[in-house]
């Protein structure tokens, strides 16, 4: 119980006591929000930490005496609802117009209370929040990614603007994927100023070993040197493959009442890993690369897997950062195999060379499952791409 505790590869880090590294991205957020009153679009991949960086963003700003409200966005996600939601948790009180003495701060009400009925428009909201008072409010939308509408995330931009031009002391922090930001000031090029993007990239290694120590001193047990080496090559950067990895590893040297975690027992928790992460891919990847695999292209595809991995999710075949003639290679791979077999599609004008695995997870999966062959035929994974 206390390694599923100390390592949670399913759920976001939720305490700074568990948050590891990320003292870059995490100070460039901060500095955003209090020092340059600006409002922020975080992106990266999946499972690259973002939820989990905005956890920690909410318990430090709460400790500072922000108002923190936190809403994970859906598929149907609509303006009006979502504001009702964030109003109706913040009591009147916080009002400029109204006393504390007030009949209706005694009865509890909320900010809902001064919304009309039937749709509300960005500049009802923001009349609201222009009287607030003795706070400061961070709204967080997590998984902005999943709104599909051009109409809410056209009303969230035109309220960022409001908001920013009358200098009004309520923030947004969007988390989702790569094209958020644009999509947000395509709707109102003005925005542009008032907003800020910041990539979560993957951890570099001194961040990894964090992770596992940290996860050490939450269970108890030690992982050598030679463990922890091997989770933070496999990882690639992600903290949820090392939070997988350290998971299994360790649960494994309890099972054989070890007093450390070794190698053999990271090479066992990848065995687990890579069962678990198939039966979260779609039956047509995995297909897909078990066919490559089968047709020996396992190490073409894991090297464009640990890209994709380290760029958040993009492949770029023009001057993509591989030493064989300056991406040529990269193109290779991705032309003759990746498009072949229907891994990867163009974003944006093919001509242009930029490439995303079809499905978000596959360069984990493809990655994962090469790294258990290659620790089953040479002890070690040989690839060190990304």
């Amino acid at each position: 119980m206390r390694l599923r505790d100390a390592f949670t590869p399913s759920q976001p880090v939720s305490s700074t006591k568990q948050f590891a590294g990320r003292t870059a991205i995490l100070d460039g957020l901060i500095r955003a929000i209090e020092d340059q009153r600006l409002h922020v679009v975080l992106y990266g991949e999946r499972g690259i930490g973002k939820t989990s960086l905005l956890h920690v963003v909410s318990q430090l700003a709460e400790e500072a005496q922000y108002l923190v409200r936190y809403v994970s966005c859906g598929e149907e996600s609509d303006f009006g609802t979502l504001m009702r939601s964030v109003v109706g948790t913040i009591p009147l009180l916080y009002h400029a117009d109204y006393d504390p003495t007030d009949e209706e701060i005694e009865q509890g009400t909320s900010l809902d209370s001064l919304l009309p009925p039937g749709p509300v428009t960005a500049n009802q909201v923001c009349d609201i929040f222009s009287r607030l008072s003795g706070t400061r409010l961070l709204i967080i939308l997590d998984e902005f990614d999943r709104s599909p509408h051009g109409n809410f995330r056209r009303i969230i931009a035109e309220l960022i603007k409001n908001l920013s031009d009358r200098s009004i002391r309520v923030q947004f922090v969007i988390a989702g994927v790569a094209s958020n930001l644009a999509e947000l000031v395509e709707h109102i090029p003005s925005v542009r100023r008032n907003v800020i993007g910041l990539r979560v990239p993957p951890m570099n290694a001194e961040e990894t070993r964090e992770l596992i120590a940290i996860g050490e001193e939450a269970s108890g047990m030690p992982f050598n040197d030679k463990a922890a080496d091997l989770i933070t090559t496999i990882a690639k950067g992600s903290p949820y493959l090392a939070s997988l990895l350290g998971q299994h590893a360790a649960i494994e040297a309890v099972e054989r009442d070890a007093k450390e975690v070794d190698a053999s027992d990271v090479a066992a928790g990848v065995r687990i890993a890579a069962d678990e992460i198939e039966q979260r891919i779609s039956e047509r990847t995995v297909k897909a690369v078990k066919r490559a695999f089968a047709e020996g292209n396992s190490v073409d595809l894991g090297t464009i897997a640990c890209l994709a991995m380290a760029n958040g999710g993009r492949l770029e075949t023009r001057g993509s950062g591989l030493a064989s003639d300056n991406g040529r290679e990269c193109e290779r791979i991705v032309r003759d195999i990746a498009l072949a077999d229907d891994l990867v599609v163009p974003l944006g004008d093919p001509d242009e060379g930029v490439y995303e695995f079809r499905e978000e997870g596959a360069p984990a999966y493809i990655w994962i499952r090469l790294t258990l062959t290659q620790i089953e035929e040479h002890g070690r994974p040989m690839i060190t791409t990304g």
